[in-house]
């Protein structure tokens, strides 16, 4: 799927660990408290679960290098781990129109 290459607002990135596992949600930062919706496709972009650190690109690729999981929203986000190689352009979903991805490492 085509990703928007325009100017990126800021984002917000959240760590969460669990285990030996390393799980990093990540979001354009004016999609929190969105939820998305998309025939049986649900999404609830929270607060809770995306809403930390705000920052930019630099920010988002330092944490996706030590990320074994990512769980990626918004067109800038999608759009520079794309770039970057750590997900394929291929396997972005769309959920109400906004790019979703999730990047696992083994």
């Amino acid at each position: 799927m085509p990703l928007d290459s325009g100017v990126m607002s800021d984002i917000r990135v959240k760590v969460h660990r669990h285990g030996g596992d390393l799980l990093i949600a990540a979001c354009d930062n004016d999609l929190i408290g969105r939820k998305l919706k998309d025939g049986e496709l649900r999404l609830d972009v929270s607060v809770e679960f995306y809403g930390g650190d705000r920052g930019d690109e630099e920010m988002l690729l330092n944490r996706l290098r030590m990320a074994t999981m990512a769980n990626l929203v918004g067109e800038n986000v999608c759009r520079i781990a794309a770039e970057h190689d750590f997900i394929d352009r291929e396997c972005v979903i769309t959920i109400e129109g906004v790019p979703h991805a999730q990047m696992v490492r083994y």
